[in-house]
């Protein structure tokens, strides 16, 4: 009977210990996979060396400063008054009118040079529409070379409240249910952003290749991350194993499906804002750069169910054949796939649905929708993330079989033995 899907992504805490055999196995298997993973490690240390942005900012930086006035700063403001206006859009050209309000508000400055300070400022309709009310805090900009009203503006809701408060539920959550893995799996998260704001977004805005960047940066992070979460042990080398494989593939299939689809990167209103501040940017290396980072997650979940299934099998029996562990693992790995597949497809139509909307509004055949840039930046990346999930699961079981196997070899000899024979005393 095939074992069932235990989506497992660790040890299971109340298996008894494991024996002095078992650790000697799983020892001998870490040695052999570190054959392979020291090289990969060392061009990945050396990557983040070689790679690694100078203090002196970007084009786009550059021009970013000079988009802004000099001095513009970002202080709060309190709402004391609420007005309601009219500014309706009229109607013409067949184009109904569009009732609309706006609203003028009295704001008290709450820091910066004008704290204490009441302005009058005119918020726009949609602004007013998701709720406006006294007491409300905003945040505004000032520019200080302009006199008078003109000197403040709206610029976003406050939401230091609602963002702190779930993220420190998030964290407490977390640490409460995982505990100490819990705890390691958010100094694993902190890792990952450190990485990703100080190497990977300026890297991609430089000159270097964002190809290249964003490989080395997300090695980093799988190494760092895997090992802090679940432990330094077979299986979590294993997993690694198969996740460093599936970036790899992630990267050549994305760059091929890239190039080959001529994506231009150009499909949004950020895009095309830095496009005005440095158009030597690399954008068809960001879709890529953003197809190998959406697919860390997942790999990650994938690759450590299968590693910890891999070696379940061979501890609970060491005589197992590599074909019986891989065609065994790959059960588990194919009940993976069928939910995992959805949840890549579901998330990315979850990020898309605005656009998805806008798409049913034009009165466009699907298959024009369906190819059109915007769309097949999202469609391409959805299948190059799920190709290489689909191609890490047989990958990993290979290579958790693989390393189970040539590990048991020496260690697990004395035990196969005694396997073999209880077997042939029961076949009679």
């Amino acid at each position: 009977m095939p074992p069932s899907h235990p989506h497992s992504h660790g040890p299971d805490p109340d298996a008894p210990p494991p024996s002095p055999e078992v650790l000697t196995r799983r020892r001998r298997a870490v040695w052999l996979m570190l054959l392979l993973l020291v090289p990969v490690g060392l061009a990945t240390v050396v990557g983040l060396v070689v790679l690694w942005p100078g203090d002196e900012p970007t084009r786009a930086e550059q021009a970013a400063e000079l988009y802004l006035p000099p001095g513009t700063t970002y202080p709060e403001g309190r709402v004391s008054v609420v007005e309601p206006i009219d500014c309706s859009l009229p109607g013409g050209g067949g184009v109904p009118a569009q009732p609309l309000t706006c609203a003028n508000v009295v704001v008290e400055v709450l820091d910066g040079d004008g704290a204490g300070e009441f302005r009058e400022l005119q918020l726009p309709a949609e602004v007013y529409a998701a709720g406006i009310e006294e007491g409300d805090v905003l945040v505004l900009t000032r520019d200080p070379a302009v006199e008078g009203e003109g000197q403040y503006a709206f610029f976003d809701y406050d939401r230091d409240v609602p963002i702190v408060a779930l993220t420190v539920a998030f964290a407490v959550v977390v640490v409460a249910v995982a505990r100490l893995r819990g705890l390691a799996a958010l100094v694993g998260l902190a890792f990952a952003f450190t990485v990703m704001l100080q190497f990977l977004l300026p890297g991609l805005l430089g000159d270097s290749s964002p190809t290249m960047v964003s490989l080395v940066g997300s090695s980093a992070i799988m190494f760092v991350v895997l090992y802090l979460a679940h432990g330094f042990s077979a299986r979590t080398t294993t997993a690694l194993v198969g996740t460093l494989f599936g970036l790899a593939l992630v990267a050549v299939l994305g760059a091929v499906a890239v190039s080959t689809a001529r994506l231009t990167g150009l499909t949004s209103e950020e895009t095309n804002t830095l496009n005005g501040f440095d158009p030597g940017i690399d954008f068809s290396g960001i879709v890529l750069a953003g197809v190998v980072v959406a697919g860390l997650g997942v790999l990650n979940d994938v690759t450590i169910t299968q590693a910890s299934a891999i070696w379940q099998l061979h501890e609970v029996d060491p005589g197992m054949t590599w074909r019986d562990l891989y065609r065994r693992g790959m059960v588990v790995g194919r009940d993976h796939i069928a939910s995992t597949v959805y949840t890549i497809v579901f998330a990315y139509a979850g990020a898309s649905l605005p656009l998805l909307t806008l798409f049913e509004v034009y009165a466009q055949p699907w298959d024009v929708v369906l190819t059109s840039s915007a769309l097949a930046e999202e469609v391409i990346r959805t299948l190059v993330g799920s190709i290489a999930l689909v191609l890490a699961v047989p990958v990993t079981t290979a290579a958790g079989a693989f390393f189970a196997k040539a590990a048991g070899t020496a260690a697990g000899t004395a035990t196969e033995r005694r396997v073999t024979a209880l077997r042939a005393r029961f076949a009679r």
